[in-house]
């Protein structure tokens, strides 16, 4: 074979496609799942049918959207990016009129199968549409200013109505999600540095309005940060979840209470232990070692990503890449970091763990969208 025949470049076709699916992503997906169905049954106190089973099924609709949009070439998400990005636009608006409301949030729109959370869904065709902007612009265009206002734009705009309904901590993953793809396509580091300094201009004008007609956040906000900075300060109101979850935290110890004898869960101290809060609930069945094992497998995630990203010499697949592994790991982190109280609780669940519909199936098909830029990428001959 001569050096111009190695050097062809090809794509899979027609069923040899499942064959270079990313297998090490699919088992480190399943093996996350498989933990977030064993504590969903163990905070049920041994019933199936509770949570564990609905999870299961949306996990496997998930599963099989995921594969489907793997086989899809990379070229047509790519077109569909805009259109995908508009259409997510049209249900935050739609949730503003007619979504279900639930825990003081409107947040929800009732498919009858499904409660979807389109804000969920946003944050996949965020990372799209701003990775198909990318690779259509000129690289010598990136960090020209006019050029830049129109991802902050892209951005802001979603974000803004997240946060209308209230929803802070899918607003932060917005922001924090796109800010990556616009540093990866390579915006002049300045850029961050400015939004940085607003940033904290902003975060001081958040405390100064505070019991003001202007007031920027809503009461219960502030009561969380407050909660954030100092938990003893109401340890039976506001500080009680972050309290319960030190405690459960602290008496997992090493290897933890064992199976379906975590005393903060199955009395019920925890609140929102199948949800934001399930992480804990882990961390004291299991310890150090079950906590730190999910830790683990989440970061083998990143890193399947990462490097999948890498080898894909197709822009938009390595920036569709890159940005929903970046979502994913901010996904967890802030989770993580909340329930240990290195971060103010905004609401965030677990990915693949906590028990809820629209996040697990949206975040599958949105491995379905790195999928198919692994399957599809150009390889050597």
């Amino acid at each position: 074979m001569s050096y111009l025949e190695y050097n062809v470049k090809w794509t899979p076709t027609g069923f040899s496609k499942i064959f270079y699916l990313n297998w090490a992503l699919i088992l480190l997906l399943v093996a996350v799942a498989g933990i977030g169905f064993l504590m969903l049954y163990s905070v049920a106190g041994g019933d199936i049918t509770r949570w564990a089973e609905p999870q299961m099924k949306r996990f496997g609709l998930g599963m099989v959207l995921m594969f489907v949009v793997a086989m899809v070439p990379i070229w047509f998400w790519r077109n569909m990016a805009a259109l995908a990005y508009l259409g997510s636009l049209g249900l935050l608006l739609a949730v503003a009129f007619f979504g279900d409301v639930g825990m003081g949030a409107q947040r929800w729109i009732d498919l009858g199968f499904l409660r979807l959370q389109p804000s969920e869904l946003t944050k996949i065709t965020l990372i799209m549409v701003l990775a198909a902007y990318y690779d259509w612009l000129d690289v010598n265009k990136v960090s020209r200013p006019l050029w830049v206002l129109i991802p902050v734009a892209i951005i802001l705009v979603p974000t803004a109505l997240v946060i209308a309904q209230p929803d802070l901590g899918t607003a932060i993953l917005l922001m924090a999600g796109g800010a990556v793809v616009m540093w990866l396509a390579g915006v002049n580091i300045l850029y961050f540095l400015a939004v940085g300094g607003l940033g904290a201009g902003a975060v001081a004008a958040v405390f100064l309005s505070r019991g003001t007609s202007w007031q920027l956040l809503k009461d219960y906000q502030y009561r969380r940060i407050d909660t954030f900075l100092d938990p003893a300060s109401d340890p039976l109101g506001a500080g009680y979840h972050i309290t319960q979850s030190k405690i459960a935290l602290g008496s997992g110890g090493w290897t933890g209470r064992g199976f379906m004898e975590g005393t903060q869960s199955r009395l019920n101290f925890l609140p929102e232990k199948h949800t934001d809060f399930i992480f804990t609930t882990l961390a004291e069945e299991f310890g150090f070692v079950g906590a730190g094992s999910l830790l683990a497998l989440y970061i083998g995630v990143i890193v399947v990503c990462v490097i999948s990203g890498m080898r894909n010499q197709d822009r938009f697949g390595a920036l569709l890449t890159f940005g929903i592994a970046a979502t994913f790991f901010f996904f967890f982190a802030v989770n993580m970091s909340m329930v240990m109280g290195l971060a103010p609780v905004v609401g965030v669940p677990l990915p693949l763990v906590s028990y809820g519909g629209s996040a697990m199936v949206v975040l599958l098909v949105g491995f379905g969208l790195v999928q198919s830029a692994h399957v599809h990428r150009a390889r050597s001959k």
